[in-house]
Parts: structure tokens; sequence; C-alpha cells
């Protein structure tokens, strides 16, 4: 591993812009990292840096300049079949990140496509050249049928500011609130928090007062100074967590949501969960006028964050995927 990462930075990756602040944590690797932007179907034809600032030892070009690259890249990430097909002409190995379960991949792309038929055929293509699948979560691995290779997302508590909470609302990130209410439990969040002051942020056209944040110590700055975070999400469709939520409790924040059984949040200690509507507004207003008891579980969410989402852990493991891709690609079916 110590060679490995003592030749990282003479090699150089090839990443499609899936979202800026997953693809920001690749900073981290230690290698250069040429990003693929202005992307069919991204709301931004360039770099969010609303959303994080580019990565340090970064480049950002087009997919026509990414296939046309005389750079021999160490490895390409893809994150869906589009672009896997994108890159097929390029003598690299392949590694795509398995983001969303299936069925909400499907929903995002508005796509009419059979689950199991568009499952079988990711499978069938990594299988001929060679790739390699590693999923964010074991929820959306199981849900493509690649459990092979698990890499949750990391989080650096010394990224943020100290909390303060001196801002008596609850804070929500989410991007496409509107396709994505089944998966995200709207209605239990919109039953539960009405009369509450909370803040979302992300990018939502048709919801009023809602927008992104400037920028990343803009973002920082509301993870700072809100009271609590809130996610909720449908336990068959979604994650107990998200890179937001994990991001809220490295800042330091408690976290309000309902009984998944994959939050990391401990009931009582680190936030609350329930699945009642009247509860959850019960425990927001208990934080909302005890400024001290939300510091206090949110201590306790920071220490869960360092746990279970450390940065280190991530290099590590998301390291060692990069070489199973490289390993899988030298006993490839046939060359692109």
């Amino acid at each position: 591993m110590q060679k490995q990462e003592e030749q990282a930075g003479k090699k150089t990756l090839l990443v499609f812009n899936c979202h800026e602040a997953w693809v920001y944590q690749l900073g981290a690797l230690g290698y250069d990292l040429d990003i693929i932007i202005g992307l069919k179907g991204r709301y931004k034809p360039t770099w969010d840096a609303q959303i994080r600032p580019v990565p340090p030892n970064s480049r950002l070009l087009t997919l026509p300049e990414a296939q046309q690259s005389p750079t021999s890249y160490y490895c390409i990430i893809t994150h869906n079949i589009t672009d896997l097909l994108d890159v097929k002409h390029r003598p690299e190995p392949q590694l795509t990140v398995i983001h969303l379960p299936i069925e909400a991949r499907l929903v995002e792309e508005k796509s009419n496509v059979e689950p199991e038929k568009m499952k079988e055929t990711l499978h069938k293509y990594l299988k001929l050249v060679g790739g390699h699948a590693v999923a964010v979560s074991m929820l959306r691995g199981k849900s493509w049928d690649f459990t092979e290779d698990i890499v949750p997302f990391g989080s650096d508590p010394d990224d943020y500011l100290p909390y303060s909470g001196e801002i008596a609302s609850g804070l929500r990130i989410s991007n496409f609130i509107q396709m994505r209410k089944q998966f995200l439990l709207w209605d239990l969040h919109e039953k539960a928090f009405d009369g509450i002051p909370v803040r979302i942020v992300g990018h939502n056209p048709g919801m009023p007062g809602v927008a992104v944040s400037e920028s990343w110590e803009h973002l920082k700055k509301m993870l700072q100074s809100h009271r609590f975070y809130i996610h909720t999400a449908d336990p068959r469709l979604e994650d107990g967590y998200n890179m937001a939520m994990g991001e809220a409790m490295a800042a330091g924040m408690p976290v309000l949501g309902n009984r998944h059984p994959t939050s990391p949040i401990k009931h009582g200690l680190s936030g609350f969960l329930s699945d009642d509507p009247d509860a959850l507004r019960k425990y927001a207003g208990i934080l909302l006028g005890d400024r001290d008891l939300a510091a206090k579980m949110g201590q306790q969410a920071r220490k869960t964050a360092v746990e279970r989402f450390s940065m280190s852990k991530f290099k590590e493991s998301f390291l060692q995927s990069i070489e199973t891709a490289r390993r899988k690609w030298e006993s490839r079916e046939v060359n692109p």
C-alpha cells in the first residue's frame, strides 16, 4: 500500500462527474484527476463550484477531449452504463460506482427499461470488458447484485466549523426532491415538520424559497449554525443515511429521521428517530428549545461519523477497488 501511495501522484484517473460532493473525495487518493464535465442530463454544463471546489491536482475536460486524450489513465471511474459505453474504446481499466438502487436509477433517468434487464446488461458488459463495480452501500449493491466491494463515502470532521446551533431551525440538503418524494418519505417529512422552521438546500426547481448553497464555505456555515439535520428515507429504496447526513454528523449536528434499519443514529443519544410525524415534531421542538442538548447529541453524532465514515477508510478501500479493477482488466475477455 505504501509503495502504491508513493506512486499515486504520478498517475491519473479519468472520472465522470456524477456529483461534485462524491467526486471531491477522490482528491484524497493522491492521484491526478481528469474530470469529465458537460455531460448530458446534468443540471449544469460545468463543475458546480457551489457544491465543492475543484479537487486539487485536477483538470476539467469534455467527453470528446477525454475520449481522444493521449493520457494513459491508471483507471477510468464511471457511474452508469452510459458512461461505460462512452469510454468503450479507451484501453484502460474501468471501474463503475453504484450510487443508487436500481429503482431510483430508473426514476432518475426516466427509463422504461425493466430493472432485471438493466441489471443483466451491466453484469454482462462488465464481465466482457473486465470491468469492476463498487457500491457505496450494501443496500445499493444488493439492488444490482454487486456485493463484492462496498465502499461508503468518507467525511473528515476537521473539514467543518465548530458546531454552534445558533439558528433555531432544522436543515435538510437534497436535490430534485419533487421527483424523489417516494424515496425520501417526503409525506412523513412534510407532516412531521409542518410549522417547524426548516431550511431546505439544493437544486429543486419549483420549490419556492429553496436554493443551493453559495459555496462549500457557505454550506459549512449552514451545517455549523443550524440546530439539527433531517433525513427520512424509505428503507426499501434508500439508505438510512447519505453523504449530506454524514457531513452534518461530522459537523456535530444531531439528526432527526425515521426508524430506518441502516440509520447510524442512536435514538436519544445522537438524534431522534420515529415513524410517527407527531413524535418527530415533538423531538424537533425539544431541540429547538434546548441548544445545549442539541450540542451534546451532535457530539455523539460526530463520534459516529468518525467511526462509520472515516476518510482514511474511504481512501484505503477505494485504492483497493482501483487495484481490483486493474486486475480484472488484465483478464478481460475482449479488448475494446
